[in-house]
């Protein structure tokens, strides 16, 4: 019997290793996959420096929503846009494995960082990646063609 149940702490140990290197795997590769995305920003008028007219923006003014999802549940987040500037991000609607505290503080990183990209939140890998693909979704969506 303890031949046994040592095979199984060996073999429990193995996959919980595994899982653990293949997620970091997948994180530092989503890491380092692209450079953030940035949205220019806004310009002051001056007469070397105008503010760019509505025809010149790379987004259109106004708040669209964006979801992103994965095995672990969906979010949905509502990004305003002003002059080709990110002035507000706000989780509409949470739907994921983990609790919505984990995220809390991704809106104002992507204030911060005029981006979609944020740090990785240790411990909710899934819920960080879905608010970037529900970030970025919503900037598709604003994008002017």
């Amino acid at each position: 019997m303890a031949k046994m149940s040592k095979k199984w702490i060996v073999l429990c140990s193995a996959a919980i290793g595994a899982m653990y290197v293949s997620e970091y795997m997948i994180t530092d590769t989503h890491a380092t996959a692209a450079p953030p995305i940035s949205i220019s920003q806004t310009v002051s008028p001056s007469l070397n420096n105008p503010v760019p007219s509505a025809a010149s923006q790379i987004y259109r003014d106004g708040t669209f929503t964006g979801m992103g999802s994965n095995r672990r549940g969906a979010i949905q987040v509502d990004v305003t846009l002003k002059n080709d500037k990110i002035t507000d991000v706000q989780i509409s609607q949470f739907a994921m494995h983990y609790s919505e505290s984990d995220v809390v503080g991704l809106p104002d990183e992507v204030l911060q960082n005029q981006s979609a990209q944020v740090d990785n939140v240790s411990g909710a890998t899934f819920s960080t990646r879905a608010f970037e693909e529900a970030v970025q979704n919503a900037l598709d969506q604003a994008r002017n063609s």
